[in-house]
């Protein structure tokens, strides 16, 4: 959790996140299953954004990527043991 690796992949899940959430509002709202407003789309894009820090954060022991098994590869794309 100390490493700018780390960091740097949270902050990617947590952008994927914040997109699936607020794409899946408006999609919803679309094609007339959901009446959702930008507002409110964006208020839970945010706490789901949240929420994918928080779980990176609690997950991380003792791995280099934000998830329980995740890890990290290096720049040079060998992959790692």
């Amino acid at each position: 959790m100390t490493t700018a690796a780390f960091w740097k992949a949270t902050f990617e899940r947590m952008l994927r996140t914040f997109a699936q959430a607020v794409l899946a509002l408006l999609g919803g709202d679309g094609l007339g299953l959901l009446d959702v407003g930008w507002g409110a789309a964006l208020s839970v894009g945010g706490l789901a954004a949240v929420l994918a820090l928080l779980t990176a954060v609690a997950t991380s022991g003792g791995t280099e990527g934000p998830g329980i098994t995740e890890t990290v590869a290096p720049r040079d794309g060998t992959p790692t043991a």
